[in-house]
């Protein structure tokens, strides 16, 4: 899906509802004043059940809802004095050169289009740098867990709404269409994410974490349950192959841990067949995406194209980028592909921080799964369901970029996963407690429930 074909990204014209405006800036001051472990609350309300469409465009900036909640998140930490020393990891480093190598491509690129860009790095940086800093103790994530899955349970009757009727109940705050798509006589729900792809992209890449909390006890063993079926419900609903497949691979992931210890030697192995397969087949392996299909009228082939016409036209791309991908081929202007577009909008080395990024993260789930060795069977599932979301996410750039609110899911799956690679190892925790420091909102709270 390319972001310049809707109007909502592109239009230089303020659209704020009173609604939405008054919705935002509650969450904005709920931020505020939250518990720090319960201050993601607004940002992921936020992510779940409001439309890009709400925006505030000043001096060619366009301030969509969540970047205004951004901002209150920074002014948080600047208020209550939330900010600590940080260990800085490959995947911090990485995240910030692709934001600063993408947005100076794409100054020499496009140099009349630099705030596009320059909103790129902000989401980037200020979601993943702000989550960072909120994620101090490891059940911190499974608190992020949790609410996710109370969010997604009412936003998966939503959809599912959605898809029975034809109508979009989020069309009011602007941003996406009343009338939902119908492809091959099947209804595509949206809600209120930017494309019908994207909402089912949201649900395939968040149910890894629900699946992780059937392994606890209790009300987060229902919790988990409750939040896997609202994810199927959105996956299904949005009647797209490519976040199918996206869920398949997190299941897939899952049914890999007995496995866990010979990782490498399944990755080498897969590496080896692709390229055993590229040297048997007519076609170049690629092309395998256009000849798997979950629901009809996939457009898996023109994927494989974009590929293909990637790879045929890399010396056009790969210094800054290219303008246009129309005249690489029939409708090749949509440029589906998450990994495809670092190239088309940053050049080479944008792409290879990109990957970089993905592959430092991989490295890091892995290192803490060992580090959690000895512990509780439900903590190393947790570890693990953070490497099948992330696989599911890498599945997902195949078939769709990332241009609404899908990057607030991506950016924080990234600060879980440098969260928990950065942690001592649970002995080395009793030996030596760490000194946490609490805000005296923090202490407020502590003391009002003693």
């Amino acid at each position: 899906m390319n972001p310049n074909h809707y109007a909502w990204v592109t239009d230089n014209m303020t659209f704020v509802s009173p609604l939405g405006l008054g919705v935002t800036l509650v969450f904005c001051l709920a931020l505020l004043f939250l518990p720090r472990r319960y201050a993601i609350v607004p940002v992921l309300a936020l992510t779940c059940f409001m439309t890009m469409g709400q925006r505030v465009v000043l001096g060619g900036l366009n301030f969509t809802m969540i970047r205004i909640l951004l901002l209150f998140g920074w002014a948080r930490l600047a208020f209550h004095g939330e900010f600590r020393r940080i260990k800085w990891n490959a995947i911090d480093i990485c995240l910030i050169a692709w934001a600063i190598s993408g947005f100076i491509a794409h100054s020499i690129l496009e140099p009349n289009d630099t705030a596009y860009r320059l909103g790129v790095a902000y989401n980037c940086v200020g979601t993943y740098f702000l989550m960072r800093y909120l994620l101090r103790e490891r059940e911190d994530v499974v608190t992020v867990m949790r609410l996710l899955a109370w969010f997604v349970i009412p936003l998966s009757l939503l959809m599912l709404w959605e898809h029975m009727t034809g109508h979009n109940m989020f069309a009011f705050l602007g941003g996406v269409p009343a009338i939902s798509e119908v492809r091959e006589g099947r209804i595509r729900s949206q809600g209120p994410f930017g494309h019908s792809i994207l909402g089912g992209t949201f649900g395939a890449t968040v149910f890894s974490f629900f699946l992780a909390l059937r392994f606890r006890r209790g009300n987060d063993k229902l919790l988990g349950y409750a939040g896997m079926a609202a994810a199927l419900i959105i996956v299904f609903s949005s009647g797209s192959s490519g976040p199918a497949f996206a869920l398949i691979f997190a299941i897939i992931a899952f049914c890999l841990w007995p496995m866990r210890q010979h990782m490498r030697a399944l990755r080498w192995g897969l590496l080896g067949l692709a390229v055993v397969l590229n040297i048997i087949m007519k076609a170049p392996v690629w092309f395998l995406i256009g000849r798997i299909t979950v629901f009809q009228a996939s457009t898996g082939f023109h994927r494989a194209m974009l590929i293909d016409a990637a790879i045929h036209n890399f010396s056009e791309w790969w210094f800054v980028g290219t303008p246009s991908t129309a005249h690489w081929g029939y409708e090749l202007m949509d440029v589906t592909n998450y990994y495809v577009r670092q190239g088309v909008e940053g050049g080479f080395l944008t792409l290879v921080l990109f990957l970089a990024v993905v592959s430092y993260a991989f490295g890091a789930v892995g290192r803490a799964r060992k580090a959690a060795a000895r512990q509780p069977r439900w903590e190393q599932m947790m570890i693990w369901s953070l490497g099948a979301a992330l696989l599911a996410h890498a599945v997902s750039f195949i078939s769709v970029s990332y241009f609404d609110q899908n990057f607030v899911s991506w950016y924080l799956l990234l600060a879980m996963i440098s969260h928990l690679a950065t942690l001592k190892p649970a002995e080395e925790r009793v030996a030596a407690p760490a000194k946490v420091r609490r805000s005296w909102r923090d202490l407020q709270w502590e003391g009002a429930l003693q």
